[in-house]
This record gives C-alpha cells, sequence and structure tokens, in this order.
C-alpha cells in the first residue's frame, strides 16, 4: 500500500510503501533508527538487523543525508513519538543518493542558512513554520467565505501610490511610470462598491531600507474591505477574524507548534474582544513607563509597541492617531478634526502591528482637499474620486500582514523564517 506519512495512521499493523527523504539518521550495531521526510510529515523508521536481509541492513547505515528512498515498512503506534506511529521497515529502495548535503546536524550561521534557503526548508523547524503559515491561509479563506466576502485580486503594477511614492518599488510601464504595490486597498475600495464585503490576498511591496526582524521588502497581505461598515463595524470584523484563525491554528498544527516549543497556553487566551486605547492615552501610558522622548503626534516604534503590549494577553488596538500620522484616505474623528478613525492592533509578546485599519473618507470633497494636502497627482486619483461621486457610501477595511502573523502564532524570533524565500534588503537570492 502506498501512503503518505501523514496517513500512515490508518494503517496500524499494515505493510505500507512511502516515498521519503533521509533527514537524519543514527545507528548502533544492530539497530537502525532512520529520521525520514515526505513533505507531509515527519516518522522514525526502524531497521533491525536481525529482521531484515543482510544487503537492507548495510544500506540502512550507509544512506547519506537528503538521499530519496522508497521504504516500505509495518506501520507501528509508538507513544514515545510526537507524531505518534513509527515504521518497522521491511525494504529500502534508493531513488537518488545526495553527496555532501550542505547544512549539516549542526550548528550553522544564518546567512549560512538563508544562502541555502532553497534547502533549509526541509528542515522540521521551516516546515512547521510553512505548515503554520499554510493554516493561517486555509482559514483566512474559510473565514471570509463564511463570512459572505469576495475574493477579488487588484493589480500588482499601479500606476499611483495608496501612502505615498518613497516607499515604492519604480518601474517604466511602456511609455509610463508605475509602481510594484504597496497596497490593494483603494482597488479593493472600488471593488467593495460593486460587491459590498471583499478580500484580497497577494503580494505587496515596500522599499523601506530596514532591517529589523519585522520587515521584508516583499511579503503578503490580506486586505478586506467593506461598504456600509463604520469605525467599530470593522474593529469586531478584525478581532472575529484574528481570533478564528488562531483557534485554527491551535486545532490543526499542534504537531507543528509543539516542534517550534510555543507556549501555546498564550494562543489559548485569546479571543474576542479585544482590549482598545486610544492614541491619546497610549501616548500618557508611555510617558509613565519612562518614554519621556515621545510626544503627541510622533508614531510608535517598535519599543513603544511592546512596552504597550505588554500590559495585555491579548493583542490590544490602538485607535484615533493623528490625521497628521496616517494616509490620506482616513476618515477623521467627527468629533476632532486631529485625529482619524482608525486603529492598529499590536500583537503580544513584542511582535507589533499586525493589522492597520480605518474608516474611509467617503466624501468627496474631503478626499479631494486631502490628495491636495499630500501634494498628490489629482489626475492619477481621479478614478478613485469617482468612487465617491456615484453613490459614495460609510466604508472601512484593514489589512494583515501575513508574515507578521505568522512570526507571532509560531513564536520565531524573525519573519524571514515565515515566508518561504524572504527578500530582505541585502538579499534577493535564492
Amino acid at each position: 500500500m502506498k501512503t503518505t506519512i501523514a496517513e500512515v495512521g490508518k494503517y496500524v499493523g499494515q505493510e505500507v510503501t512511502i516515498g521519503v527523504w533521509l533527514a537524519n539518521k543514527r545507528s548502533s550495531g544492530k539497530i537502525a533508527f532512520l529520521q525520514l521526510r515526505d513533505g507531509t510529515g515527519f516518522i522514525q523508521g526502524v531497521v533491525v538487523k536481525a529482521e531484515v536481509e543482510e544487503e537492507i541492513f548495510n544500506k540502512a547505515k550507509s544512506i547519506t543525508q537528503e538521499t530519496s528512498l522508497y521504504i516500505s515498512g509495518i506501520v507501528r503506534e509508538d507513544e514515545r513519538s510526537p507524531f505518534g506511529y513509527e515504521l518497522g521497515i521491511t525494504n529500502i529502495k534508493v531513488i537518488t543518493e545526495s553527496v555532501d548535503y550542505p547544512i549539516t546536524p549542526k550548528e550553522h550561521g544564518t546567512e549560512f542558512l538563508m544562502d541555502h534557503r532553497h534547502l533549509w526548508l526541509r528542515s522540521k523547524r521551516q516546515h512547521a513554520v510553512m505548515k503554520i503559515r499554510n493554516e493561517i491561509i486555509r482559514s483566512t479563506y474559510e473565514f471570509f467565505n463564511n463570512e459572505g466576502f469576495v475574493k477579488v485580486d487588484p493589480p500588482i503594477l499601479t500606476g499611483s501610490a495608496p501612502e505615498g511614492t518613497s516607499e515604492l518599488f519604480h518601474t517604466k510601464y511602456f511609455d509610463e511610470d508605475a509602481y510594484l504595490s504597496q497596497s490593494g486597498q483603494l482597488y479593493m475600495e472600488a471593488a467593495a462598491m460593486a460587491l459590498g464585503k471583499v478580500f484580497s490576498f497577494g503580494p505587496t511591496f515596500r522599499a523601506e531600507k530596514s532591517k529589523t526582524r519585522r520587515h521584508l521588502i516583499e511579503f503578503w497581505m490580506i486586505e478586506p474591505e467593506m461598504a456600509f461598515y463604520e469605525f467599530e463595524d470593522n474593529l469586531k470584523v478584525q478581532e472575529e477574524y484574528v481570533s478564528f484563525i488562531i483557534q485554527n491554528v491551535l486545532e490543526n498544527c499542534s504537531l507543528e507548534l509543539n516542534t517550534l516549543g510555543r507556549d501555546v497556553a498564550k494562543l489559548e487566551k485569546i479571543k474576542a474582544p479585544f482590549p482598545r486605547i486610544t492614541y491619546d492615552e497610549a501616548i500618557k501610558f508611555l510617558h509613565e513607563k519612562g518614554f519621556s522622548e515621545i510626544k503627541w503626534g510622533d508614531d510608535f516604534g517598535a519599543p513603544h509597541e511592546t512596552a504597550i503590549a505588554e500590559s495585555y494577553e491579548k493583542p490590544v488596538f490602538i485607535t484615533h492617531y493623528p490625521t497628521s500620522l496616517k494616509p490620506f484616505y482616513m476618515q477623521p474623528d467627527p468629533n476632532r478634526d486631529d485625529v482619524v478613525l482608525c486603529a492598529d492592533l499590536i500583537a503580544p509578546e513584542g511582535y507589533g502591528e499586525i493589522i492597520g485599519g480605518s474608516e474611509r473618507i467617503h466624501n468627496a470633497e474631503l478626499l479631494k482637499q486631502r490628495i491636495d494636502e499630500h501634494k498628490l497627482d489629482e489626475q492619477a486619483y481621479d478614478w478613485y474620486l469617482q468612487l465617491r461621486k456615484y453613490g459614495s457610501v460609510p466604508h472601512s477595511g484593514f489589512g494583515l500582514g501575513l508574515e507578521r502573523t505568522v512570526a507571532w502564532l509560531s513564536g520565531v524570533e524573525h519573519v524571514r523564517e515565515t515566508i518561504p524565500f524572504p527578500r530582505l534588503l541585502n538579499r534577493l537570492y535564492p
């Protein structure tokens, strides 16, 4: 019976054949332990000298790391294994021998591992992170489909910038200027006016010369946009969505979380609703915590976000930022024209902002005024202004950064481990 590691639980006591790679091995005089992987998971194969032909046992002892194999064996339950099963190997067939595999079972420097990212992905730790990433993506589609959202794909090449052009990659689009998208939001607003509730999921680009553990040059965003949704409605969707993906990761990725040594008790506490503080309250709090240098109108850096998050066990919304700090399209607070109806969702444990969102301006005259104040090309935004001309309504949306969310839920230090092939300030290889 040909199967996969993930499916072996269906065949306890039976002989199966699995296509695998050898991740690691150890052996004594009479027994060999092979750590095997096939992409769906990891399992230990045991070769007992007295139970197989001499050729099979010698082969088990001589196989090199990452050699590809067809392994046949009897599936056995094993309480000592985190996976719960092991294989009593009966036969080994080599497919392709691996010689001098560069990532050996020892400590390697980060730069070395990044240079070999195409191979580092095979490790048990990276496998676990990618499986958690996949579960977040899967549960994202489930959540928004269940809530009646329509998936819309905005363009990656754009002629304008939703948040200014200083952090965009410029390119030529034949004889016009174009940019790699830093957000699909403006296009999602157009889609929401047609379809009501929409979401996108795709790559975004920031030409930001940052080397922090939270930043990537290319990353993936989930961006919902909702017609007839005001500020409070928007926050409710965000906290329900984040709670949903956490519960799915806890339920479907327990083995991966265990592999990574994640403290799941911290994640189990996270259910909607989430606490909220205003920007004004955050400034006061930071002053009380000794951050005397920050003043009203300053943006928060990583130390400030971490200090605020440490006071909560759940993600915390920081709301009502100064108008001067935020993009041109955010709706002003009806009671204060110096702040906007926006919120950043800050993750616990020092992982920083994972969501930024707001109610959008739906008044054409105010939006035009903001475009002028930000010295943006009105002609480039003519289509966006038209959305306010033909049946404008209150609407809201947000963007969740996938890689930061993966880092937080999996407990890894740096976002470079949360995307298959990270693009960093000084890295475009492999």
